[in-house]
């Protein structure tokens, strides 16, 4: 049965991406010199891309449709400079075959201006990142997109944009980064809509069955968020400390009638420092995350506060051959109480370990990288592994072909519950 599944979702990959390149080609060619008289007239300068991606499950999902991802997607990318600063739009055209609807993502749409030699503003929807960790965050708490990094879009939808104003503030003595938004942005996180779950009032694995349906905090103003990130470079190694004060980003608790899922209060306050070491680059970052609806950790539907610590090394083994390690710790502060407190169901541990290995090679010029990044969780017993090849056929058109990939022992572990999820995906994209 899973031999004849992975035959199937080959052979639909194969035929997504190998019918829609003659077509991509074609329209590229004979659209190109329209292109290029239409976008040189104007005043901007524009990018973007074609592409189309397919994937399927290898797993049996009576929750879930067969299909992981099947989707075309154009995306533009607007970028304009004027004497006073820069404009920019970025958004994402998108038929959805899984949901069979089309879509319109704003990726980014803001301006950028420097009112003085010391200071840089952003206004509007933009990506934010910062903290030292590879796929794995914590004081990074601008939104993520979680559904798109396990159904096998790009990494780049990792990231979820904010509706944000970020101010940056430069120094001798330090640099000061405040990102400031109205209203709050949630990650976009796992409904049971495209990825089955662990529903713990279930007991068991959910999916299109039991979307999750929450109370978000949506009030502009009232309902904001504010981060600040104050870092100095001291003999080549970056120092920074971190606050935000918000909310969880995913839901982290349950209303009182557990009929929702709610976005608790959440202070978080950290550090990170990150330089070279012998022939790579370390890292470390701390994150005291204060779950501040429940200080006491005495209420079961509400998440407890933890404190996030992270190591990491980076380096070239070989020429075009680099090798990234993590160690990464979840703490649950007030242990005892959560214990005696909470409901009928397995309990989480006080600690949850996880390692991380990335390996990268670039080959043929580097045209082909092969990558591996794998998570693994020694407490909780449970495996995410991402394998991805991307060639770069030419200067525009690139073939990539990677996996989804869940283990675990138990069903309501964190990449456990993924089980079923398992898929594989192909695309192909022409960017110009």
């Amino acid at each position: 049965m899973v031999r004849f599944r992975i035959t199937i979702a080959l052979a639909i990959i194969w035929f997504a991406t190998w019918t829609a390149m003659p077509l991509v080609a074609a329209a590229s060619d004979e659209n190109a010199g329209a292109e290029e008289s239409f976008f040189s007239k104007l005043p901007i300068e524009t990018h973007g891309f074609y592409e189309v991606r397919g994937g399927y499950r290898l797993q049996e999902d009576k929750y879930e449709k067969d299909m992981s991802i099947m989707e075309g997607r154009f995306q533009f990318d607007l970028f304009s400079y004027f004497d006073w600063g820069d404009v920019k739009v970025k958004g994402d055209l998108l038929g959805d075959m899984v949901t069979e609807e089309g879509d319109f993502d704003l990726r980014e749409a803001n301006i950028f201006t420097r009112p003085t030699d010391f200071m840089d503003v952003k206004v509007g929807r933009q990506i934010l990142t910062w903290g030292t960790g590879d796929l794995i965050f914590i004081n990074d708490l601008f939104p993520k997109d979680w559904q798109s990094f396990f159904i096998g879009r790009d990494t780049e939808y990792l990231k979820a944009p904010s509706d944000a104003a970020k101010v940056s503030l430069f120094g001798d003595w330090a640099n000061l980064d405040i990102a400031y938004t109205p209203r709050f942005d949630p990650d976009r996180y796992i409904s049971g809509q495209r990825i089955s779950y662990w529903n713990s009032n279930l007991d068991r694995i959910a999916g299109q069955d039991a979307i999750v349906h929450t109370d978000k905090p949506d009030e502009w103003f009232r309902d904001s968020e504010i981060a600040a990130r104050l870092y100095k470079n001291i003999d080549n190694y970056e120092l920074a400390f971190y606050g935000y004060r918000g909310y969880w980003k995913s839901p982290s608790g349950q209303n009182v009638a557990m009929t929702r899922a709610i976005f608790p209060d959440l202070n978080v306050y950290g550090a990170s420092l990150r330089g070279s070491v012998g022939k790579g680059i370390g890292n470390a970052e701390i994150g005291y995350y204060e779950s501040a609806d429940d200080t006491s950790g005495r209420n079961p539907l509400i998440n407890n506060s933890e404190m996030r610590y992270l190591i990491g090394y980076t380096r070239e083994i070989a020429k075009d051959f680099t090798m990234g390690l993590q160690y990464y710790i979840e703490q649950m502060l007030d242990y005892g109480p959560y214990k005696r407190n909470l409901p009928s169901g397995p309990a989480r541990d006080m600690d949850r370990h996880l390692t991380t290995l990335r390996l990268t090679r670039l080959l043929m010029n580097q045209n082909l990288r092969i990558s591996l990044f794998t998570y693994y969780s020694p407490t909780d017993k449970d495996v995410y592994m991402r394998p991805n090849v991307n060639y770069k056929v030419s200067d525009n058109m690139a073939v990539e072909v990677g996996s989804n990939i869940f283990f675990g022992d138990y069903p309501n572990t964190f990449f456990g519950q993924f089980r079923d999820n398992t898929n594989i995906y192909a695309s192909l994209r022409y960017s110009f």
